[in-house]
């Protein structure tokens, strides 16, 4: 047998003795960051139904990006987020709360993930005004804190 079947032999005998823990890190790195990225859904969600601007302004990574009723709006930072009169715009329109009704990760990396989301908005009647579509990327930033950092949405 020559040198080069006999090292490629070696390497395959080498891979298949590996331990299971080489190959699995990738697939444990995405599940994390999963989870990572649904627990700051949780949270962008239980904040935004608190109506607690500065909280809900928190789940955010910025520059945070929304792209919704044909405009792109971007702000730098939670301040700046926290200005704007969400909750008597919605209110105008008669929302209470809102819910998530499915998400589901379609692009995972270690630091970053792509979430289609369909979400549902409530009267205080517990009555549904509205279901959405969108699309959120969560992102984790240099101190650890997962985020959404844009969202895509065709609610108004």
């Amino acid at each position: 047998m020559n040198h080069l079947k006999l090292r490629a032999i070696a390497l395959l005998c080498c891979l298949w003795l590996a331990p299971a823990s080489l190959f699995a890190q990738p697939a444990d790195d995405n599940a994390r960051a999963v989870a990572g990225a649904m627990a700051a859904l949780d949270d962008f969600m239980r904040t935004f139904n608190a109506k607690d601007m500065p909280a809900w302004a928190a789940t955010l990574n910025y520059p945070h990006v929304r792209f919704a009723s044909g405009t792109v709006t971007v702000w730098q930072s939670a301040e700046e987020f926290a200005r704007q009169p969400t909750f008597a715009n919605l209110a105008a329109i008669g929302w209470d709360h809102s819910h998530w009704l499915s998400r589901e990760a379609v692009l995972v990396s270690a630091g970053k993930v792509h979430i289609n989301t369909v979400f549902q908005r409530f009267n205080h009647r517990n009555e549904p005004i509205g279901t959405y579509e969108s699309l959120y990327i969560v992102t984790q930033d240099d101190q650890g804190k997962w985020g959404t950092q844009a969202r895509s949405s065709l609610a108004p």
